[in-house]
């Protein structure tokens, strides 16, 4: 096990120690920047929502002040997880459309249901519930892709979480939009009215290449650049995807978003499944991140991705739930487990991402695809103190020699007992903090009663 240094900045007086909200002493913490290190009984200090200082136990003790202490005895401290793909409404629909492919999946069964049941109460409702289980796994930011996004804001607030939220973008009518000028036109206006709010920023997010024509594409092009905006789009996703681009444009569904100018930093590339020599090689040369989703590729038999050669050509990744609709559950233990082993399967390399290699896709990975790395994903000092820990004393996940293989192969969302977002307390000793569940799940009843009709 590494020691790292003490990357804490000196106290301005020896003498008078430094008065923060609060102190964690853990048995362990894993920083995720640097790289693959795990610190041994050492400690974290929060003020005004961000990291003041991680040192050794003895140094906090005698530097600090706190208005709280934490002490997580038998637990490893690290940054919250990152959910780089979700739809968090869908939540509502998780189970209702099992064991079928991606086509009849989508066209068969989810449009249909949305079209008869999708309002701004559904994704309300459905985001709190999806907020609820992000948060008590660990999850402390989402990247989020669906309709109405206001109440999706008015949900993850409530629930004390972080979001980036997608001004979704389709060609065809919903009962959220028209068509796509109209989709934009109201994601825009959300953005406006949501922009100060310190939990919540945006995306545009165009669905897929196969659902958004070459004039909308360039208009989010001009869109993602004067706003500085993430584009969050599913590509690559089915090999029938790309059989009908090269039908229909000639050409592969990533080449046609590069030649619309969409390959770029700027781009979250979501599940990435099929790619040749070529496309990856073009996301390597321009930049852009790619949001993996083991679990519901595997479950809609869409492939696997070839992480371990994005890996090896630099290529910035992140992991992704995908909605409970084709997963079933927004749980990043269990994406951190399929990712890792899924790579190692399909690259015949059992050494292919190791445990720090799929935290960090977990975290930071996914920070740095949303452009949020210089405030979230690691815990450094001045990044926000959204965190999570993992009580690995339970005599199951028995004996624990490596926290970071641990937390990949041994441990589960049942593990993590606190979450902190900016500093605040949002689960504690497993237990979701300021949230009415009850009353929450005799809502989701009622949902579930008009889903089933």
């Amino acid at each position: 096990m590494k020691t790292g240094k003490n990357t804490s900045p000196a106290p301005a007086s020896a003498d008078t120690p430094e008065a923060v909200d609060l102190l964690i002493h853990a048995r362990w913490i894993i920083p995720v920047e640097p790289a693959g290190i795990t610190l041994e009984n050492h400690s974290l200090a929060v003020h005004d929502g961000r990291i003041a200082g991680l040192l050794p136990r003895a140094d906090a003790e005698r530097r600090f002040a706190p208005s709280e202490v934490v002490e997580l005895g038998e637990h490893v401290l690290l940054p919250g997880f990152v959910n780089l793909h979700t739809h968090a409404a869908m939540t509502l629909m998780r189970g209702l459309a099992d064991d079928l492919p991606l086509e009849k999946w989508l066209g068969e069964r989810i449009w249909p249901a949305e079209s008869r049941h999708v309002s701004a109460e559904f994704v309300h409702d459905g985001t709190l519930l999806a907020a609820a289980e992000m948060l008590r796994g660990g999850i402390t930011c989402c990247n989020d892709m669906y309709f109405f996004p206001d109440a999706a804001a008015r949900a993850f607030t409530a629930a004390g979480m972080r979001a980036m939220l997608g001004i979704t973008v389709l060609e065809f009518p919903t009962p959220y939009a028209s068509d796509a000028d109209d989709y934009i036109a109201k994601g825009l206006a959300v953005r406006d009215a949501w922009r100060t709010h310190p939990l919540i920023s945006f995306s545009l997010a165009p669905h897929a290449p196969y659902t958004v024509s070459d004039r909308t594409f360039e208009r989010i092009a001009t869109l993602s650049a004067q706003l500085d905006l993430p584009v969050h789009v599913h590509v690559h996703e089915a090999a029938s995807e790309i059989e009908n681009s090269l039908k229909q444009y000639g050409m592969r569904p990533l080449t046609r978003l590069h030649q619309l100018g969409l390959v770029n930093p700027s781009l979250i590339a979501v599940h990435a499944v099929h790619l040749d020599v070529t496309d990856i090689g073009l996301l390597a040369m321009e930049g852009a991140s790619v949001a993996h989703n083991p679990t519901s590729n595997m479950k809609l038999a869409s492939g696997a991705s070839p992480v371990v050669g994005l890996a090896r050509q630099g290529i910035n990744i992140g992991l992704g739930t995908d909605g409970a609709a084709s997963n079933n559950r927004l749980d990043m233990f269990q994406e951190m487990r399929h990712a890792a082993l899924l790579g190692k399967l399909t690259a015949h390399d059992a050494a292919a991402l190791n445990a720090h290699t799929v935290l960090h896709m977990a975290t930071l990975g996914g920070a740095r695809a949303m452009g949020l790395a210089d405030s979230i994903g690691s815990l450094e000092i001045g990044k926000f103190a959204d965190m999570c820990a993992i009580r690995l004393d339970d005599w199951l996940l028995q004996p624990c020699f490596a926290p970071a293989s641990h937390l990949i192969y041994v441990a589960g969302r049942e593990q993590v007992s606190h979450v902190w977002v900016a500093g605040q307390c949002r689960v504690n000793a497993h237990t979701l903090v300021d949230f009415d569940l009850p009353a929450l799940l005799a809502v989701i009843n009622l949902w579930q009663n008009k889903l089933q009709v």
